[in-house]
């Protein structure tokens, strides 16, 4: 998969007159919030085609047709493995933007940024097989975010601890992980007992 790299022209002339830290950080939120909202449509998209394919599954069972509501039984577990992914992302950017409003009103924290800066890597290669141009976009965010933890490191002359930042990530993961299951359970019903093939005589 091809990468969008920041144009060069882009790039000398952000070396030599950088774009204001606090409009960057406006930047990446106008995009997180962006690809959220994608995520959250794919999240209600994905909840219809299951519901649809559900009810075909119950009617399988009913008729007592194993192998067709195997079939759809099947498609609707893949389907909600995708849709466990889209909704765990959807949520743990909410968790960065959050995180990324507060640096942004209160100051630029660099150690507020890292573990932001490791949940959008990590969502932007979960995303990938899923929704690539999502992936996409978050590269291009976490990009701009990167450089500007290390400019901040820079200029304050600071040392992270990046043990702590990976901890304070997997939490903001984690977290996202719990909603995402009870949210599951909500929207997605258990699929019913597929009756077993009786043999022919």
């Amino acid at each position: 998969m091809f990468k969008e790299r920041t144009p060069l022209s882009k790039k000398i002339k952000e070396a030599i007159r950088p774009t204001p830290m606090k409009r960057r950080i406006s930047e990446c939120l106008f995009k997180l919030k962006l690809q959220e909202r994608k995520l959250d449509r794919t999240s209600y998209h994905m909840q219809q085609r299951d519901q649809a394919l559900y009810g075909k599954c119950v009617l399988a069972v009913q008729g007592k047709n194993s192998e067709l509501a195997s079939m759809y039984a099947n498609e609707c577990a893949e389907l909600r493995k995708m849709a466990k992914v889209v909704l765990h992302s959807e949520l743990a950017l909410e968790q960065v933007t959050l995180r990324l409003e507060t640096v942004n009103e209160f100051g630029q924290v660099a150690y507020t940024m890292l573990p932001v800066v490791n949940v959008v890597k990590i969502l932007k290669s979960q995303l990938e097989g899923v929704l690539p141009e999502v992936s996409m976009e978050l590269s291009q965010v976490n990009e701009t975010l990167e450089g500007l933890t290390m400019e901040v490191g820079e200029a304050t002359e600071s040392t992270f601890d990046l043990s702590a930042s990976s901890g304070e990530s997997q939490k903001i993961l984690q977290e996202a992980n719990f909603v995402a299951e009870q949210k599951m359970k909500e929207r997605f019903p258990e699929l019913p007992p597929i009756p077993t093939s009786e043999a022919r005589v």
